[in-house]
């Protein structure tokens, strides 16, 4: 069995080289970092990821998995249009992982913290039965804010990207579905190495009056009800404007059960007034961007399909919950 460091060895070998900008006035190595006061609203968020609930060791390298821990949370700053600045990391560290390993694991943060302008500064070791990794991000709303009470009947609902790979790129890595080559690495990919739109968000953000958002993380219909249910508002989307791959197609044909459910796209789902058309908006945000379907009276969604309006019969994969067994 790989030898596994002691805490304070593998706290001083984490943190030797972490990037660290003016904000930061200490960083690790005390009781607390000192940051300097935030001239706009700030921006709290936390996020774990365990192993064997969300990732296996063998699905990808420790940078990947690093740079993942990291990316879910920016997607939360994206979701309300901010501008990530520092984080703290706590790792719950299990028997059988050695410093390589971890040298690795944090190679792929810092990476992905000195690409979106992040100061790593400070954290926690403990303990545990499983590895797990657990972010907290603060940011700020230099921009704007974006919320998700703010959708109002009239709105357009628009979605950045596709949606649905990642869920099937989950489901490649676990063994339910085969496929090979390019298509099982940009499917696996879009699982592994999602991006976050910082940069949309804040378009979003500038953007009068400002949209409702949220990252769509648990999968759209589910996410979409938030919206729905913080704005006391219903909707009806167009099954056939939903935005899926190619490779999406290929494997899945028409079936919408991944792109309604399936979640960990980390794509923007934002309702605003139809002023300009989708592509205008993927200029301005800097991402392909369709719209699905619109805001209206009531509190419930409809899934329409052609000229008939028909209610959705909600697939099997209801979103993500934490607290549920996967399917």
């Amino acid at each position: 069995m790989k030898k596994s460091p002691g805490e304070f060895q593998l706290i001083a070998r984490l943190c030797a080289d972490l990037p660290r900008g003016k904000r930061t006035r200490l960083g690790p190595g005390d009781d607390c970092a000192i940051l300097a006061p935030a001239r706009f609203a700030q921006l709290v968020t936390i996020d774990s990821m365990v192993e064997g609930v969300h990732f296996k060791l063998e699905w990808g390298s420790p940078q990947v998995i690093g740079a993942r821990a990291l990316t879910v949370n920016l997607s939360d700053i994206a979701a309300m249009g901010g501008v990530p600045t520092a984080c703290v990391v706590n790792l719950a560290v299990r028997p059988g992982l050695d410093m390589a390993f971890f040298d690795k694991l944090y190679a792929g943060l810092r990476e992905m913290a000195v690409a979106t302008g992040v100061d790593i500064v400070g954290g926690n070791i403990t303990r545990a039965s499983q590895l797990a990794i657990t972010v907290t991000l603060l940011g700020d709303g230099r921009d704007g804010i974006l919320r998700r009470d703010t959708a109002h009947p009239g709105d357009a609902v628009y979605v950045t990207g596709t949606l649905g790979d990642a869920a099937l790129g989950w489901r490649i890595l676990d063994g339910k579905i085969r496929a090979r080559g390019g298509v099982r690495k940009y499917l696996t990919d879009r699982f592994l190495k999602p991006t976050a739109r910082l940069a949309a968000g804040r378009a979003l953000a500038r953007m009068r009056p400002a949209p409702a958002a949220i990252d769509i993380s648990d999968g759209l219909w589910q996410d979409l009800g938030h919206i729905l249910e913080r704005s006391c508002a219903g909707a009806e989307i167009d099954a056939d404007a939903i935005p899926l791959s190619t490779l999406y197609r290929a494997l899945m044909g028409d079936d919408l059960e991944l792109a309604l459910g399936g979640g960990d796209d980390y794509e923007l789902l934002f309702c605003t007034p139809p002023r300009l058309s989708d592509a205008a908006l993927s200029r301005r945000l800097g991402v392909p961007v369709h719209r699905i379907g619109s805001i209206v009276a009531g509190s419930a969604a409809v899934l329409r399909r052609g000229e008939a309006a028909q209610n959705l019969k909600v697939p099997r994969l209801k979103g993500w919950d934490q607290l549920r067994t996967p399917d």
